[in-house]
């Protein structure tokens, strides 16, 4: 009889304990991990935090949604200062200790630098918060993609724009003014090339340190140009105002331009009255615009952020990020193929006309890209950027 209820225990145990292992193993086979490494603190911060959020808010309502059929999606991340030694560190922890399918990055640098062993060894998708046309070259980095357009992308659609206003008039002219720096000179061979194509003569190219000054001689180099429009590029604010300001003085009547670091909403309150007329390029809907995945955010912020009352663009790079990495999930899945970096890598690139609800235009991935953008000009009353184009796609 002893024996017996012992053999009972024994057997109701082992019950349990087999129970118990397959409920663990179903629930990781349920669990994809991305991980990330944000530049939470340091001198990225003022959008990495920002980025941080947008990403993390769409993983947990894609959770909410139910987004991806009986899947759960687990957010890793760590601040990693907006330092590339330490950012690789980081990436190569998460890797070794969470093993996550996708990872996200802090820069430009952190991209290259970890390129040969994500292609060699991790072999997972991989976005991050950079634009770089180096970084969407799928024959030297086919893990990694960038969301939205690159930087050479940004500056085509606003030469195309350019190229429209002017249809019948005289070629217009346009000043290139960048910073000395790998992110401010990215798109400047392109943008030769693009303006040339369109019939638009470069009437200058002003180069300064980041955050520069005085920049006196920069602005009477424009003024002895006298560009209808001029482009800033590898800055985010400083020195974009003292130059449109500086130009304003001088008497000049060229239209400033910026790509997405430089249309943000803060540069209309770093600039108050001067703003007036100010364009830019933005690959995504602002926070107050009216489209069906932007309201979707705000619902989602008001119950769950109740004080957040805006969102900047850098959130919303973050909320898009996370759209991507769901869309190429669930093709992944409706193929019947394993979650894996390559499968999704393959499934980035049959993204076609995707509708992402009004936050971008219809996104289709073309060699890691998506070449999408809009034109916005600055509505100083309102303290809004408002479109002056619709979506503009460019190859």
């Amino acid at each position: 009889m002893g024996r017996m209820r012992g053999k009972g225990i024994f057997m109701g145990l082992l019950a349990v304990c087999v129970l118990l292992t397959a409920g663990a193993a179903f629930a990781a086979g349920d669990e994809i991990k991305i991980g990330a490494c944000q530049p939470i603190t340091g001198r990225f911060a003022f959008a990495g935090v920002n980025i941080n959020a947008g990403l993390q808010d769409y993983i947990n309502y894609a959770n909410e949604m139910k987004l991806v059929k009986g899947k759960k999606l687990v957010y890793i991340y760590e601040d990693t200062g907006y330092d590339t030694d330490k950012a690789v560190a980081t990436f190569k922890k998460i890797m070794a200790k969470d093993n996550p399918v996708i990872m996200y990055g802090e820069s430009t640098g952190q991209g290259k630098a970890i390129a040969p062993e994500l292609n060699s060894r991790y072999k997972v998708l991989y976005g991050s918060t950079s634009f770089s046309s180096e970084l969407a070259d799928p024959k030297n980095h086919p893990y990694s993609f960038v969301s939205g357009p690159t930087y050479s992308d940004m500056f085509g659609i606003l030469l195309e724009y350019i190229s429209k206003q002017a249809k019948g008039k005289a070629r217009p002219k346009v000043a290139f003014f960048y910073s000395d720096t790998e992110f401010g000179k990215d798109p400047i061979p392109y943008a030769r090339k693009r303006a040339k194509e369109l019939g638009i003569d470069v009437a200058a190219e002003v180069v300064t340190k980041v955050g520069a000054v005085d920049v006196t001689t920069e602005v009477l180099t424009l003024k002895k140009a006298q560009p209808d429009y001029c482009i800033f590029q590898g800055y985010v604010l400083a020195p974009i105002p003292e130059v449109v300001r500086a130009a304003k003085d001088f008497g000049l009547k060229t239209t400033f331009m910026g790509v997405f670091w430089s249309v943000d909403k803060s540069i209309i309150d770093k600039l108050g009255a001067d703003a007036e007329g100010y364009m830019g390029v933005n690959p995504y809907a602002y926070y107050y615009e009216n489209a069906p995945g932007i309201t979707a955010m705000r619902k989602y912020n008001e119950r769950v952020h109740p004080n957040e009352k805006y969102r900047p663009n850098s959130y919303i790079q973050g909320w898009f990020t996370g759209m991507v990495f769901v869309e190429a999930i669930n093709k992944v899945l409706a193929a019947k193929k394993p979650v894996t970096g390559d499968n999704l890598k393959d499934a980035l690139a049959k993204i076609r006309n995707w509708d992402t609800g009004g936050i971008s235009g219809r996104v289709t991935f073309v060699d890691n890209k998506a070449a999408v953008g809009r034109v916005y000009r600055a509505n100083v009353k309102k303290g809004i950027f408002e479109p002056v184009s619709d979506w503009i796609y460019v190859k």
